[in-house]
């Protein structure tokens, strides 16, 4: 568990699935994911199922807990990719860059990572800022790399180095 000023970065809990499932079947929440909204809690209890499973081996993948509640997830998810989303009500509060200030440091600690990536669509300007202000750099960017409910979108990927 990992806390800031207003978060706690914590493992993945059953109780997660009603406020996970908000977040992920928000057509809007999910506009820049790699996947369409969640029509049902099942797809995601799945996930949440894979998080609590791989916890335990490989604690970087954050649940953010504001005052009590879960409110959406940040860290490191497939190899060295880092990912984050929060649910709608808590955008532009600056939590995403609260969360991953704290984490990439633990990521540091207890990853071997020579680097870290993360993928955005170049229309998430809030994501994309994120990502700059956490000192990632643009690599290079590609077309057509999702195809969400028969539409193709793009991606922008972001490098940051391990600190030397």
């Amino acid at each position: 568990m990992l806390k800031t000023k207003r978060l706690i970065l914590r493992e993945p809990r059953p109780s997660d699935i009603d406020a996970m499932f908000a977040a992920y079947s928000d057509s809007e929440a999910m506009r820049y994911w790699s996947t369409p909204p969640h029509a049902t809690a099942d797809v995601t209890q799945k996930i949440l199922d894979g998080r609590i499973a791989h916890w335990a081996e490989a604690p970087v993948n954050f649940q953010i807990e504001m005052d009590g509640q879960y409110i959406g997830n940040a860290g490191n998810y497939a190899r060295n990719e880092v990912g984050f989303m929060v649910r709608r009500p808590f955008w532009r509060q600056g939590i995403l860059t609260e969360a991953m200030a704290a984490i990439l440091p633990h990521l540091w600690r207890v990853t071997d990572h020579d680097h870290l990536f993360a993928d955005a669509d170049p229309n998430n300007a809030a994501s994309c800022g994120v990502l700059k202000s956490l000192g990632f750099h643009e690599t290079h960017r590609a077309r057509n790399t999702f195809c969400i409910d028969g539409v193709w979108v793009h991606s922008v990927y972001f490098r940051l180095d391990r600190p030397g």
